[in-house]
């Protein structure tokens, strides 16, 4: 009789152990690797949760500073969570709008050196990077045949407004090479008005093509693979075009760990998102208020 006892929680202990495994590889499982299921499944198999459901899926896009570093060695979940309510303790004071790489901002902020102390800087987003309150973006405008940057942190006190002029994304996930390319492409209006798209429009896609000026560049954008640039193919050395072809890397697409170790699992930006939907969510609502209020201009009595 022992020894049957033992023996059964010997089956017992391994069994939790085997449970255990599998729900930590279910967390940190990617989307890609997720089995497709069919309508009767997902009908069958519906999470109890009903707030990750009602969360849409662009919050990863509208807001990707709210994911962590991918990095685990950089990762604070105490750290992040603080990181997160201060944010949204941010964006009641501040309104800070939909914005991508490639859309037209204004921003509205605080400076000592100008006699008003108050500045605007107009300029096309040509990065995004940083997650938390380190988050930041740059601006670049050609004013006055002079090429001028401003990197912004999103939750700097500083900022008083963030205005976007014009909503648009581009081909490639950062515009740097701008610096490279003519003026004219990096050239916008100071007074630059807004441009409004109708409510539950997509966020329209310019494919413009940028084309590089010749000569030296401050990077080697021929090995970047990207898709919104032209340049001479011939006028590159023989060294240039060697090491295009030796850094190509065709399978990087397809290369399911390395996306896993530069994104965050699917279902931890659900955890995520899940616990600031309803902050957000009642921030656009009472944001779209306040733009129908603006808008509707009241009639006045004639005679």
């Amino acid at each position: 009789m022992a020894m049957k006892k033992l023996f059964s929680r010997d089956i017992w202990k391994n069994l939790y152990v085997l449970q255990s495994i599998g729900k930590e590889s279910r967390r940190f499982s990617t989307a890609a690797s997720a089995p497709l299921s069919t309508e009767n499944e997902t009908q069958t198999n519906k999470p109890t949760s009903t707030k990750s459901d009602d969360i849409p899926t662009q919050y990863r896009f509208i807001y990707p500073e709210f994911l962590p570093d991918p990095v685990q060695e950089h990762r604070n979940f105490l750290r992040e969570k603080l990181e997160r309510m201060d944010m949204i303790a941010r964006r009641t004071i501040v309104e800070i709008p939909e914005f991508y790489v490639g859309s037209i901002l204004a921003v509205n902020y605080t400076d000592p050196h100008t006699p008003g102390k108050k500045s605007r800087f107009v300029g096309i987003c040509i990065q995004r990077q940083g997650c938390g309150l380190r988050a930041n973006f740059t601006l670049r405008n050609v004013i006055d045949h002079q090429g001028i940057e401003i990197i912004f942190h999103i939750y700097d006190p500083a900022i008083q407004k963030v205005e976007c002029l014009r909503l648009e994304r581009r081909l490639d996930d950062e515009l740097v090479y701008l610096r490279d390319a003519p003026n004219e492409y990096s050239t916008f209006p100071v007074d630059m008005e807004m441009e409004l798209l109708p409510e539950g429009s997509p966020v329209p896609l310019n494919k413009t093509i940028v084309p590089l000026k010749a000569g030296s560049w401050i990077r080697k954008w021929e090995q970047k693979g990207l898709k919104g640039i032209s340049y001479d193919y011939d006028k590159l050395t023989r060294k240039r075009k060697m090491k295009m072809k030796m850094n190509e890397k065709p399978w990087e697409p397809y290369d399911l760990m390395k996306i896993y170790r530069e994104t965050i699992p699917e279902e931890e930006q659900q955890t995520i998102f899940s616990e600031i939907f309803m902050k957000l969510h009642s921030l656009e609502v009472s944001r779209k208020k306040l733009q129908r209020k603006r808008s509707f201009v009241r009639p006045k009595k004639q005679g």
